[in-house]
């Protein structure tokens, strides 16, 4: 296998060409013209002719785009999502692709402004693996220098809804209410400005994807309003 395909090419989409381009030819689509001479830029029915296909849409988009290749993929092929939420793209995957279409879910732990050269995380997990393609990109990441967690979505979207989906919210909240430094910043109030930094600089787009396509964020977000509610009036006494 000498060559790849990414589908969608935002900000994700272009790290993981880097990622990939370590390896492999990468063919890439996107809806939207590609406006980098670097990039091997193809049309969709060339990129679904290779063996494996990244999936790296925003979730949103993600449905209409696994409905609309459905029955344009020869058999044989691989497709791995690098959805932030796993149950939602999966069963996606599963309802509408064809049988013969082996399906790797999995969700990179880090983005554009968070991938390290040692230390990265992604979680994986092999949905259909008939042409056993799974280990080789397993042991592919994993020569990059990233951390392989095998979990399934269900398990996935239940942590994650506690710890990105959190992070991000809490972010966003703080955004909102406004911080501003100054001369006698403590390191714990500095880190607050680095997690709006950070969760901030991802589209307001993918802030509501995590939390909209996530089945456990809604409980964490009224479990976390419940806690709000409960330090204030404990203050109050």
């Amino acid at each position: 296998m000498n060559k790849v395909s990414i589908i969608g090419f935002g900000r994700f989409g272009a790290m993981l060409h880097a990622l990939l381009s370590k390896g492999f030819q990468v063919d890439v689509f996107d809806k939207n013209p590609i406006d980098n001479s670097e990039i091997n830029e193809v049309l969709l029915e060339d990129a679904l002719k290779n063996e494996t296909i990244f999936i790296a849409v925003p979730i949103r988009d993600f449905k209409e785009l696994i409905v609309d290749i459905s029955d344009k993929i020869e058999s044989g092929k691989t497709l791995i999502d690098v959805c932030s939420v796993k149950v939602f793209p999966k069963k996606v995957m599963k309802d509408n692709l064809p049988a013969q279409t082996d399906i790797i879910a999995t969700h990179p732990l880090f983005g554009p402004d968070s991938l390290k050269d040692s230390g990265s995380v992604m979680t994986m997990e092999s949905v259909r693996n008939n042409f056993e393609r799974y280990d080789f990109w397993k042991n592919y990441f994993e020569s990059q220098n990233i951390t392989i967690e095998e979990i399934s979505a269900e398990e996935h979207d239940m942590m994650a809804a506690r710890s990105q989906g959190l992070t991000h919210f809490v972010g966003r909240v703080i955004d909102d209410f406004g911080t501003n430094q100054t001369r006698i910043d403590t390191e714990g109030y500095k880190a607050l400005h680095k997690l709006v930094s950070q969760t901030c600089n991802d589209t307001w787009e993918l802030f509501e994807d995590i939390q909209n396509f996530n089945p456990y964020t809604e409980k964490m977000i009224s479990e976390l309003n419940g806690s709000f509610k409960k330090i204030s009036e404990i203050i109050e006494k």
